[in-house]
């Protein structure tokens, strides 16, 4: 069966595919049936099933005779460190910190979070507590104190899991000072921390609150899996809200199990015992989905990486990992191959690695520039997908179906979409836009298993940022079309759409055409306030590593490009050469705090933003070009 008649038959009969889906996923107890509607728009899905996640993610492995598989593969490229852990090896420590929570009093329901970088244990501790139907919150390693307690008064939990530091090229990030902090800004009291303490740093325990990852365990039984219902929160992850008050997404257990499961081949086409990797953080909702629990659940070999793309050692690092441990399937973000080709644009690096294992490339995380894509198919010789999801749905909405079967690439769309989304682009009003036209992209409900049900005690919130402004659709906040073809194009979030004179422009299509530019790396547009159109479009350019020509002379030439392709309507006629831009440390650039900025509003430093020293930068750059235009 094909795409097309598979989609066809979700259509048809939606139980009946989920039911399906669901088969492979090891129950307790099986669910009656697959969806349960709430009234009002909100579902549930298996909710009556019993299940447990870790069982499903190790012991179900280990108990199938492939205990000796490697479960995880940690590559740390930072401290020089290579280490294998099987599945059966991972089911031990698991139960293990499993029993040692237990024993101080975590129990199903209570909620743990986890300050932890991109090592193993933040693994086991993610799935120690799913073992134990604890409810994880992983907070990003490294993040401000403030942004941590604000997560820890929401969650409020029993305990916290921390290392004592994270490590970036050249730096140690210590975390520990950052976690008391954060308690001691928080109103929420912890009954205890955790402190995995890694050689780089040895943190000061707090007497009588912390205790030593190693040391509590000592002694302890080891916990078995606690089955959960189906809709049992198996975490909280926190999306940064547009108020500043982040958003907790709530996941539900069984419909994660059965969404990731499915995708894992029908998506990114690997078997189990093939080895999966995605260059992403635990911190991340990629790193909850496919750096834990998708491969795991599947029966894949996963890889941790600690490094980045670029400068640990060279632009050579992703190369090196997808040749020494036979990669098949690697997903990344656009933004890692902008910063692999600034510094290799001839992607020189690519020739002293054997890529023969890969089988394709996954692009997500923010739009994939066809310069990239190209780039990339061009230097690697493997097919290059885009897909575009979000971390409230948790999984793919629009990708390329390449385990059912390779549909052809047009290159600045994520192809289609999957079975359970019924993608819809509307108009202001809620009506349907023709084909080929911009709009809002809407999802039709119910949503599939895998994605949100609510947010994090915020049904109000959860009903007001995703499901009144179109009744009866989850609202993605994303515009784009679809075409003759039925593909998806996402152009830009819905308040990246600019309006210059009337016409509404999206800067990512006018981010395409410059990135074509060969002397560009990476670029940003966004909309500037102006009297008399409206909005006028600016942009910013990074350029390749060794270009030698005059700025002014790539700004003329990116100018034309964009008059050429787009046209004398864009009105594009502002530009600057910046080093660097700023950017999330999921590699998202800020484009909302860059118009703050140009347009002199008043603005809240992201507490996602990767180095606060770049925005400095950008006002320079800004006030060579005479923005903000009402500064004194």
């Amino acid at each position: 069966m094909g795409y097309k008649d598979i989609y066809a038959a979700w259509q048809a009969d939606p139980e009946k595919f989920w039911m399906d889906a669901a088969q492979p996923i090891a129950w307790h107890k099986p669910p009656s049936k697959a969806l349960f509607d709430k009234g009002e728009h909100m579902f549930e899905w298996y909710a009556d099933g019993m299940v447990n996640t870790c069982y499903n993610a190790v012991d179900r492995h280990v108990e199938a005779g492939r205990g000796d598989q490697t479960a995880i593969i940690y590559d740390s490229p930072i401290t020089h460190t290579k280490r294998e852990i099987s599945f059966f090896e991972l089911r031990n420590r698991v139960a293990s910190l499993a029993g040692a929570l237990r024993a101080k009093g975590v129990e199903k329901g209570d909620r743990v979070v986890i300050y932890m970088p991109m090592v193993p244990e933040a693994l086991e501790a993610m799935l120690a507590c799913a073992r134990i139907g604890a409810i994880h919150s992983v907070v990003f390693g490294g993040f401000a104190s403030s942004e941590l307690a604000v997560r820890i008064d929401d969650a409020k939990p029993k305990a916290i899991i921390a290392a004592s530091c994270g490590l970036e090229p050249g730096r140690v990030v210590h975390y520990k000072p950052l976690l008391d902090g954060a308690i001691d800004q928080a109103e929420h009291k912890p009954e205890f921390c955790v402190i995995f303490q890694r050689e780089q740093e040895v943190a000061q325990l707090v007497e009588g609150r912390d205790v030593n990852w190693h040391g509590f365990q000592y002694g302890v039984e080891p916990a078995d899996c606690v089955p959960v219902e189906g809709n049992h929160p198996a975490y909280i992850l926190y999306t940064s809200g547009t108020t500043g008050q982040p958003k907790g997404v709530v996941r539900h257990t069984a419909g994660h199990l059965v969404a990731l499961n499915w995708s894992m081949k029908n998506i990114y086409n690997v078997d189990p015992g093939d080895v999966f990797w995605a260059a992403s953080d635990v911190g991340w909702v990629v790193g909850h989905s496919y750096i834990c629990y998708g491969p795991l659940i599947h029966g894949n070999t996963t890889i941790v990486f600690e490094g980045k793309p670029v400068g640990t050692p060279d632009a050579g690092t992703f190369w090196r990992v997808i040749s020494e441990h036979k990669v098949r399937s690697f997903f990344t973000a656009p933004t890692a191959f902008r910063a692999v080709k600034r510094e290799d644009p001839k992607g020189e690096l690519v020739g002293k690695y054997d890529l023969s294992c890969l089988n394709a490339i996954y692009l997500a995380g923010e739009r994939a520039d066809p310069d990239t894509i190209e780039w990339t198919q061009r230097t690697t010789g493997k097919p290059v997908y885009d897909h575009w999801w979000q971390t409230e749905t948790g999984w793919t909405i629009a990708g390329n179906p390449v385990g059912i079967e390779p549909l052809p690439v047009k290159l600045g769309s994520p192809t289609v979409a999957m079975p359970g989304y019924d993608v819809q682009i509307l108009d202001e009003g809620g009506n349907p836009m023709p084909k080929g036209e911009l709009g809002a992209i809407a999802i039709k409900l119910p949503l599939p298993p895998g994605t949100l049900p609510t947010l994090w005690n915020a049904e109000p919130r959860y009903r007001k940022s995703y499901l009144e402004h179109f009744p009866g659709y989850y609202e993605t906040g994303d515009a784009g079309m679809i075409d003759e073809d039925g593909y998806l194009y996402i152009m830009a979030r819905t308040d990246d759409v600019i309006n210059v004179a009337g016409h509404r422009l999206s800067t990512g299509a006018m981010e395409e055409v410059l990135a074509s530019h060969t002397d560009v790396a990476e670029c940003a547009v966004i909309g500037v306030g102006d009297t008399l159109k409206g909005q006028l479009p600016m942009g910013f350019l990074c350029l390749n590593a060794g270009t030698n020509k005059p700025h002014d002379e790539v700004v003329k030439e990116c100018v034309g490009l964009v008059r050429e392709k787009i046209g004398p309507v864009a009105a594009f006629k502002l530009a600057c050469v910046v080093d660097r831009l700023p950017k999330t440390r999921s590699g998202k650039i800020l484009r909302a705090t860059m118009v703050s900025i140009a347009d002199g509003k008043a603005y809240k430093m992201p507490a996602t933003i990767d180095d606060p020293a770049i925005l400095d930068e950008i006002t320079e750059a800004l006030a060579a070009l005479g923005y903000p235009q009402n500064a004194a």
